[in-house]
């Protein structure tokens, strides 16, 4: 492939590498600077397909690796890996890169797409909501384990999009277990069912301003109703993932004798304002406020002053799937740095620039 920068006529290969990634020339609005092929060479970088594995050294868990025998995974943990690198590769990474640029939310194609092959239920970790489910890859909901989402969130780490990946309901991931765990009867349900298709979306509204990670210090307030029919919650939450996507909001509110949760549908006196973030809009960071909200008692989540109780047991489960999330990340760095380095040394660029001597 030749490529021409500045110096007109000129073959700048060497020096477009040094500067740009080969993946940007893959993409629809640089193909335009690629204007031809050197007849008889052979093509020095192969792109890989979708869903296949990484050849590059540590990009991958050793368990993928052919010569890796593990006790812990077995045939359907590969086939869900498979699976999942295909649909993560074909459907979820270009809209990532799209949303990460423009910062709008993921698309609801892609959402739609995700509840369809079960992927949204299994975020959630094992448990009876997937029984029965056909999942992707064909795995057995009845046999879903905690390696089995391991290597779901894993996979869904692959974007190359961080404010996008929380964005991709993330505040599903942390938002709907309290509504799983501990909420009444048919709201749960009907509920549960909204989110995990797509139709609706959730989000977990725990920080303050004032409580970052201070839980027992919330200030938001609930306060029972005089006739006793709900409950009247006014305050505000800080840095909410999801929180300007969101239709409901899973909600830690301070009552008389302690904490409380609730699910807040939007509505009349729920307000969401965008939080400027380090990355970008499309993870729907919010601040919100509640101003004279009214919510009926069979929105509470778990016990009246029990909350404290559904926020740590809910942690749990968040801080898993961010050890996974976190550990795949790492290996993306090695990953991208090793094949700058390599891409370089293909088009006879050195690996390290010269020390440069200077003389007293």
């Amino acid at each position: 492939m030749i490529c021409r920068l500045h110096s007109a006529g000129k073959d700048a290969t060497a020096l477009f590498f040094g500067l740009h990634r080969h993946e940007v020339l893959l993409k629809p609005q640089y193909q335009r600077l690629r204007i031809g092929q050197i007849e008889g060479e052979k093509q020095k970088i192969k792109t890989p397909a979708p869903g296949d594995l990484s050849r590059v050294p540590y990009a991958e868990p050793t368990w993928l690796t052919p010569v890796f025998k593990s006790p812990y995974y077995n045939d359907s943990h590969r086939a869900l890996q498979k699976a999942a690198r295909e649909f993560v590769d074909t459907v979820i990474y270009p809209d990532a890169q799209l949303c990460e640029e423009n910062n709008k939310r993921a698309s609801a194609t892609v959402l739609k797409a995700m509840g369809e092959n079960g992927i949204n239920p299994m975020r959630l970790g094992p448990g009876k909501h997937l029984h029965g489910l056909k999942l992707l890859g064909g795995v057995k909901g009845e046999e879903f384990d905690y390696f089995h989402e391991l290597v779901l969130t894993q996979e869904l780490s692959r974007v190359y999009a961080r404010g996008y990946a929380d964005g991709l309901n993330g505040g599903m991931v942390i938002g709907l277990p309290p509504v799983k765990n501990f909420g009444q009867e048919p709201l749960r349900s009907k509920v549960m069912k909204e989110v995990l298709s797509a139709d609706k979306v959730i989000c977990l509204a725990i920080s303050e301003a004032f409580a970052g990670s201070d839980v027992a210090g919330l200030r938001c307030e609930a306060k029972k109703c005089e006739d006793g029919s709900g409950w009247i919650i006014n305050g505000t939450k800080k840095w909410i993932t999801g929180g300007m996507h969101a239709d409901y909001f899973s909600v830690g509110c301070k009552t008389e004798g302690g904490l409380t949760m609730f699910l807040v549908p939007r509505g009349e006196g729920v307000e969401t304002k965008p939080i400027k973030t380090s990355y970008s809009s499309t993870a729907g960071t919010a601040y919100i406020e509640f101003k004279n909200v009214k919510v009926p008692n069979e929105n509470m989540l778990g016990p009246e002053d029990g909350g404290l109780l559904v926020i740590l047991s809910n942690f749990n489960h968040e801080r898993w799937v961010m050890c996974c999330g976190s550990a795949r990340s790492s290996r993306l760095i090695v990953e991208e740095c090793i094949k700058w380095a390599a891409q370089r040394y293909v088009f006879g660029k050195p690996l390290l620039a010269q020390p440069v001597i200077r003389q007293k």
